[in-house]
C-alpha cells in the first residue's frame, strides 16, 4: 500500500487528517510538513485519522508528540481517531495511548478536539 496523506476542514475549527498507509521514517516528515503547515496557517484544532495506517514507528510517534506539544502551546486541542489494532498496540506499549487524546471514532475525535 502506497502512504498518503490528506487533510479537510471540518466544522467547529476543527481538521481532519487522513493517513494511510506505513508510517515510518520515509513517510513521517511528510506528515510532519502538513502538520507543520496547518499549524502555521493556525489551524491548533487537529485529529490524525489514523483509521488507514497499518505500519506506524517511532518516528510517526514522534510526529504526533510534537505536534500534541505545538497545539497545546497554541491553545488548540489534538486527537488521534481510531487507530488500527497495530497502532493502537504501538500508541500502547509507548505509554502515548493515555498522553494523546485517543478516540475510537472520528466523529469522537472531531468532538474532542472541538472542545
Amino acid at each position: 500500500m502506497t502512504f498518503s496523506i490528506d487533510s479537510e476542514p471540518r466544522d467547529r475549527g476543527v481538521t481532519v487528517i487522513s493517513v494511510a498507509g506505513e508510517l515510518d521514517l520515509a513517510t513521517a516528515p511528510e506528515l510532519a510538513d502538513l502538520t507543520n503547515r496547518l499549524l502555521a496557517g493556525g489551524q491548533a484544532r487537529l485529529v490524525y485519522d489514523l483509521s488507514g495506517v497499518t505500519f506506524c514507528d517511532s518516528t510517526g510517534l514522534t510526529v504526533f508528540v510534537r505536534a500534541k506539544n505545538r497545539v497545546d502551546a497554541l491553545g488548540g486541542r489534538l486527537s488521534l481517531a481510531a487507530p488500527s489494532p497495530i497502532v493502537h498496540r504501538v500508541l500502547e506499549v509507548s505509554g502515548l495511548l493515555e498522553a494523546l487524546d485517543t478516540q475510537p471514532t472520528l466523529a469522537q475525535a472531531c468532538a474532542a478536539a472541538a472542545g
